[in-house]
């Protein structure tokens, strides 16, 4: 019951700081006398936003954005815990990936994903890839800082028990790199969304930053904050999901915690 009442007190105060901002939105935009093509008022985005809802445009451009993410965080994921794995486990791996791993990170996702559209096509794909790119590098690096911080006895704890390199793998590299590992997870898990919108502004005809490159050139500035809100609440919903993932992998450590 206790855990109810600190939840259903933390909706509470998430409701009253919406509404305490929203106010303070409409407050500034009534008295600034600022134009709505400038910065539009809470209701102009409210009506906005119930025309494209009854449209289904706003459904279409956010489920293709979500395809993109989700099928790059896919692919960044797999492609950093293969890389990193071995970066981990060979120095001499290591030695020659980690100079052009960390140089790549100097250059902004914004000049890479031009290229991208150039060499894959306005499609899908090159969004995929944008957005796997962005992922990559936050896990690759949990990844191995996870599987070297797993504690030298253990190694020779499982050798002892003659265990194979499958149950040295799952019984112990993974449950120790797991919590680092979702640190990692979670960084990514939002700039995966990044990755996507950052394709579609360069060249796309559907997604959410195609819809803000849409309101942008219209002016629509209250169709604009639509497609930002939405952005944020696919980041926010992605991040909660490796919350809950977290808590039911890592519920173990909170057992042997009590």
């Amino acid at each position: 019951m206790k855990e109810v009442g600190v939840g259903i007190r933390k909706i509470g105060f998430l409701v009253l700081s919406l509404l305490v901002g929203l106010t303070l939105w409409q407050m500034f935009t009534t008295f600034s006398q600022i134009p709505s093509f400038i910065f539009p008022t809470p209701t102009e985005v409210w009506e906005r936003l119930i025309i494209v809802l009854q449209d289904g445009s706003l459904l279409e451009h956010t489920l293709i954005t979500l395809q993109e993410v989700l099928f790059g965080l896919l692919l960044g994921l797999t492609a950093a815990i293969v890389t990193g794995y071995f970066l981990a486990k060979s120095s001499l791996v290591e030695r020659v990936l980690a100079p052009y791993i960390v140089a790549s990170q100097s250059i902004p996702i914004v000049a890479i994903a031009p290229l991208l559209v150039i060499w894959l096509g306005p499609g899908i794909f090159s969004k995929i890839l944008t957005s796997a790119l962005i992922v990559f590098f936050p896990v690759l690096v949990n990844t191995v800082v996870g599987l070297k911080s797993v504690p030298r006895e253990l190694y020779d704890l499982m050798r002892s028990l003659q265990a194979s390199t499958w149950q040295r793998i799952f019984k112990l590299e993974i449950p120790a790199a797991m919590p680092v590992f979702l640190g990692g997870l979670r960084i990514g898990a939002t700039l995966s969304v990044i990755g996507a919108v950052v394709g579609e502004f360069v060249g796309a005809d559907k997604g959410l930053g195609f819809l803000v490159n849409v309101g942008r050139g219209l002016y629509d500035t209250a169709l604009v904050f639509v497609a930002v809100f939405t952005i944020v609440l696919l980041s926010i919903g992605l991040y909660g999901s490796v919350i809950f993932l977290e808590n039911r992998l890592l519920s173990w450590q909170k057992r042997n915690g009590d």
